[in-house]
């Protein structure tokens, strides 16, 4: 049986993108929490540049 696609994301801010596919994976609001607080620190880290664009 082949597993079912992830749904399209409609977002397109990247906080927003984590928000939108936490619940897809059946995290906890927690777990949500706690990605989108160390993708905004890894932002900052790397002077606010969009992970897409750091290699």
């Amino acid at each position: 049986m082949k597993p079912a696609d992830p749904p399209v994301l409609h977002a397109t801010q990247l906080l927003d993108q984590i928000r939108e596919r936490v619940p897809y994976k059946h995290y906890s609001l927690r777990t949500e929490q706690a990605y989108v607080q160390w993708v905004c620190m890894l932002v900052k880290w790397h002077d606010l540049r969009h992970p897409r664009d750091m290699g």
